[in-house]
């Protein structure tokens, strides 16, 4: 069973998810937040697996909160805003979100979402993919690889690199002829030796890093 958590100030906003993820097999919200303070507290008292977080709650925001859930325990958070702009975008993955979803989101993409996220794997609107890439690019000028990538071996690279570009498990085990589970056993020993919580802190790192630049797959 995945356990849901619902932080937004609106209450038939949360009236509205708590409707469409009760009727879904496997899912059950169980709590409602009004501001990010109380996200943050319902989050320690009854151990969500995912956090349907609002971005714009009066007192402490969701991108606060984001942060102090996801510095705290392995909970995922799932931004949600009527707003798609970059900054909330970085902003949100800065802080540790898993995924990012707009407000009119069709309900079967929000029930997806959460499942994706519960399992690990990171969601970003398809929407908001090419201008988050762009804004990586806009912020990091001067790349730094650090001391996180230098455990990588030269595959594990490449396969960050893959991750990083938006492949699934799947695409990038086809393209390096490789079999799923072992593409899903590199990401895993990824995630592990750079210290990542998940794929879209991969994603970050990869282009904070410098390892992979907006187009280098299409033009590969």
């Amino acid at each position: 069973m995945i356990r849901v958590l619902l932080a937004d100030d609106q209450t038939l906003v949360r009236a509205g998810f708590r409707s469409i993820l009760d009727g879904e097999d496997g899912i059950a919200v169980v709590g409602e937040a009004a501001d990010g303070a109380e996200a943050v507290r319902l989050t320690r008292q009854v151990r969500p697996d995912v956090v349907l977080m609002d971005i714009q709650m009066p007192g402490l925001d969701g991108l606060a909160a984001t942060r102090e859930i996801a510095a705290s325990s392995d909970v995922r958070v799932i931004i949600l805003t009527t707003f798609d702009l970059d900054d909330y975008v970085y902003g949100a993955l800065q802080a540790g979100a898993s995924g990012f979803l707009v407000k009119d989101t069709e309900p079967a993409e929000l029930i997806h979402g959460v499942r994706v996220v519960a399992r690990g794997d990171a969601l970003i609107a398809p929407s908001i993919t090419r201008r988050l890439i762009s804004e990586f690019t806009a912020r990091v000028s001067h790349p730094d690889p650090g001391p996180r990538l230098s455990a990588l071996t030269q595959r594990e690279r490449e396969v960050m690199a893959l991750v990083a570009a938006g492949l699934s498990n799947d695409e990038i085990a086809a393209r390096l002829v490789l079999s799923p589970a072992t593409a899903k056993t590199h990401v895993s020993r990824i995630m592990t030796k750079t210290q990542v919580r998940d794929r879209a802190q991969l994603v970050i790192l990869a282009y904070e890093s410098g390892l992979t630049v907006p187009g280098w797959l299409a033009r590969s």
